[in-house]
């Protein structure tokens, strides 16, 4: 039997145990691949039972999920409880969201899983409880170090519809800027294009990367960076065989037409790659973490609390990691 999905609770007062809960119900219809539940059992019946959610839930180990999957939806164990009312982080809250992420990739690196799933963290009660990493990508790469391997971590947002990779992450715009360099940019999209062809199936991927100013920088009379840092970057992965062109307006790059020429769209930071595809696909969107050893994806949304609990949240980009962290481990 194929192995399963690792599926992290998430930050327990928002929206993850809701969609997980719902995925499940929904696994027939959506034809999902089996997945498992780290964390408290006691907390997601809990959960479930606010709700109004009928549903089985399987005490199992990684190995057994796959069997319990049709008729229960397993939970794996971290030992960490978790207590927080929808909405309301408490004490418990970060270090059962940390547990959970730390046991899947665990258990992915020992072979005991297919792929992560990770379901929405907030990143405000992780700071507060000495959370050191701008994000949960940063925290997968650190992890993924402890295997022998330093990853740059690389996050694509993909979707049926586009996908995108933001060169700077979690970063102040004033940060992003300073920190953005050819060799950064170069580094950024040789890890998307390995990705690509390696978990894509796309043989000769096609990357789209944008200007960093308006307009490109309209020759440097709206900044140079696009000229000293961005260009030189595109010329060095053109030397190198990729199907690179820019540094493109980032005004123009996302209507239907354009995307229709490209596989992938490089954008030089995080709001400029998020807000397009956000528009475009915030139901179907995936976050997905490139250069790891393993494959990891995650909803692109947060943790909504305003909703948690009350049986609003929409599981569809949650059904859509799924598939896709299936998809990209039989690849």
């Amino acid at each position: 039997m194929a192995k399963p999905l690792a599926l992290t609770s998430g930050e327990p007062a928002g929206i993850g145990p809701d969609i997980a809960i719902e995925a499940w119900l929904r696994r027939k219809e959506a034809m999902l691949p089996p997945f498992y539940l780290l964390g408290d059992r006691d907390f997601f019946a809990a959960r479930a039972r606010a709700l109004g959610a009928k549903i089985e839930f399987a005490d199992v180990s990684a190995e057994d999920a796959c069997s319990a999957f049709p008729g229960a939806l397993p939970i794996v164990a971290t030992g960490t409880r978790a207590t927080a009312a929808p909405g309301k982080p408490d004490g418990t809250s970060a270090e059962a969201a940390i547990a959970s992420i730390r046991q899947a990739v665990g258990d992915v690196v020992a072979g005991r899983a297919a792929a992560i799933v990770t379901n929405p963290i907030a990143k405000s009660v992780l700071y507060r409880a000495g959370f050191n990493h701008p994000g949960h990508t940063e925290f997968l790469a650190e992890l993924a170090g402890h295997n022998g391997r330093v990853p740059q971590p690389v996050m694509m947002l993909w979707s049926p519809t586009l996908a995108v990779v933001p060169v700077t992450i979690h970063l102040a715009l004033r940060e992003a800027i300073e920190q953005l360099t050819t060799a950064l940019i170069v580094s950024t999209a040789r890890i998307a294009v390995a990705d690509l062809k390696a978990r894509f199936g796309i043989a000769r991927p096609r990357l789209a990367i944008s200007g960093l100013n308006p307009h490109a920088g309209e020759f440097g009379t709206l900044g140079v960076e696009d000229e000293e840092i961005v260009s030189p970057a595109i010329a060095v992965l053109r030397n190198a065989g990729i199907d690179a062109r820019g540094p493109l307006p980032a005004d123009t790059m996302f209507h239907e037409a354009a995307r229709k020429t490209y596989d992938c769209a490089i954008c030089m930071y995080h709001d400029q790659a998020l807000i397009p595809i956000k528009t475009i696909a915030f139901d179907d969107a995936v976050n997905v973490t490139l250069g790891l050893p393993f494959v990891r994806t995650s909803p692109d949304h947060g943790t909504a609390f305003d909703i948690a609990g009350s049986g609003k949240a929409n599981p569809a980009s949650l059904i859509a990691a799924l598939k896709l962290a299936a998809r990209m481990a039989a690849a």
